[in-house]
């Protein structure tokens, strides 16, 4: 096992780059572009980071040449064969050659194409443009960059013998939390870190004390490099960002109002099982539902990302009892800022009336709360979003309104046409 506090010790970028592969990424970007390669590959998007938490500046952290580096190196990555055969014949979700000969070709043939990158008001603009299938997987190497180089900037302040203490105390409080859902034994969790992670190493780290710890009720992780290595599952199904560039690129208010359903519509002829997962909260759950049409219903289940979770998942269960489904052979899958406390509160409420399942992120990955001084590590809300399509602005208003983003006018017009109503306005933590 690797001594991270010593790796981190004798930090050299050129020996542990923070993204390793193309590869190192959510399972559900290269799912999704796959989609968007058949049914969109023409379409501009532009991409930007848009960090939540403006106290933290991270132009005053990270250096910008370590950052154009680090970027610049992600741009010189390629498929290594080992990882094209991998993506190529393994099995996902129970199906072998998941991914179809073209998009293979296409993906073995790519480079990401060229940033934007300025300084402002002590944060960094960073921005990417160009055909949706290349610029997307810009996406989640961009935010572990930054994430990393948060870590890295203070990491550097401490000494050797700080550094073994602080993974320690980190280890120590990772696996009492895995100790806490050893308890739960019909417990379904998987890791969905990678995109806020505190680094690689730690990432692998989790994922194996994840492995140790719970067995098979750890079902596998978002990351695709990791799971590769570890021979585990990768997970993953879709995300915001397909409702959020079908819905730009709407003419009328109508075409607007069926976009999300046509994702869904496009996704269904691709997949089936455990891919056919609905992600209700783009525009609201509460709407998306109500407008739904009959067939969604009979997908697998639900994925719950923002508002309040147990909501989420009581709307769920009331809009499948209304339709003549059954919700005990539905899945619900938690993913919006968990750590134990809820992970454990939500399967006490949810255990036999649905199947539940959780995938775990940021505070698995990231959660060095309190372990120096100033809460320097503590995880902050960093996210890379679609912003525009065709030059039209993308909009999300997600069931909570600290999550919207997009122009004024813009989610003004998507509230009234989506009818998304009142909505509680919930702390963004991660």
């Amino acid at each position: 096992m690797v001594d991270i506090a010593t790796r981190v010790y004798n930090h050299k970028w050129k020996i542990d780059p923070i993204v390793r592969s193309l590869i190192d990424t959510d399972f559900y970007k290269l799912l999704m572009c796959q989609s968007i390669f058949r049914n969109r590959p023409d379409t501009v998007v532009r991409f930007q980071l848009i960090n939540r938490t403006r106290s933290i500046r991270l132009a005053d952290l990270i250096d910008e040449g370590e950052l154009r580096e680090q970027l610049d190196h992600v741009r010189g990555l390629s498929l290594t064969r080992g990882e094209s055969t991998w993506l190529r014949g393994n099995t996902f979700y129970g199906k072998r050659q998941m991914f179809r000969p073209d998009f293979m070709e296409f993906l073995e043939n790519l480079r990401l194409p060229p940033y934007q990158l300025e300084k402002r008001d002590g944060q960094y603009e960073l921005t990417f443009e160009g055909r949706w299938p290349e610029v997307m997987l810009w996406e989640i190497p961009a935010l572990a960059i930054l994430m990393e180089l948060r870590s890295r900037a203070v990491l550097e302040t401490l000494g050797r013998f700080e550094l073994q203490v602080l993974y320690a105390r980190a280890m120590t409080r990772l696996w009492e939390k895995i100790e806490k859902l050893r308890e739960m034994p019909d417990l379904r969790i998987a890791d969905f870190g990678t995109r806020r992670r505190h680094s690689f190493l730690w990432q692998d780290w989790a994922v194996q004390a994840m492995i140790e710890g719970l067995g098979e009720r750890f079902t596998g992780t978002s990351n695709c490099l990791i799971a590769q290595r570890r021979d585990i599952e990768a997970i993953g199904t879709n995300a915001h960002e397909l409702p959020m560039v079908y819905a730009a690129l709407a003419d009328t208010d109508t075409e607007l109002r069926r976009a999300p359903y046509e994702v869904l519509a496009d996704w269904h002829e691709e997949h089936d099982g455990n891919l056919r997962m609905i992600l209700p909260d783009t525009y609201g759950t509460e709407g998306f539902l109500a407008g739904a049409p009959d067939w969604l219903a009979g997908w697998t289940g639900i994925r719950i990302d923002s508002g309040d979770p147990a909501a989420g998942a009581e709307t769920a269960i009331r809009w499948w009892q209304e339709r003549g489904e059954d919700p005990r052979r539905k899945l619900v899958i938690f993913s919006d800022g968990l750590d134990v406390a809820k992970i454990v509160e939500l399967h006490h409420q949810f255990h036999g009336r649905v199947k539940v399942s959780f995938g775990w992120g940021t505070l698995l990955t990231n959660d060095f709360r309190g372990l120096v001084a100033g809460d320097g590590l503590a995880p902050f809300s960093l996210v890379c979003k679609a912003v525009s399509a065709n030059g039209r602005p993308t909009v999300k208003l997600s069931d909570n309104p600290a999550k919207a983003t997009g122009p004024a006018e813009e989610i003004a017009r998507y509230r009234r046409v989506f009818g998304a109503g009142q909505q509680a306005r919930l702390d963004v933590v991660v």
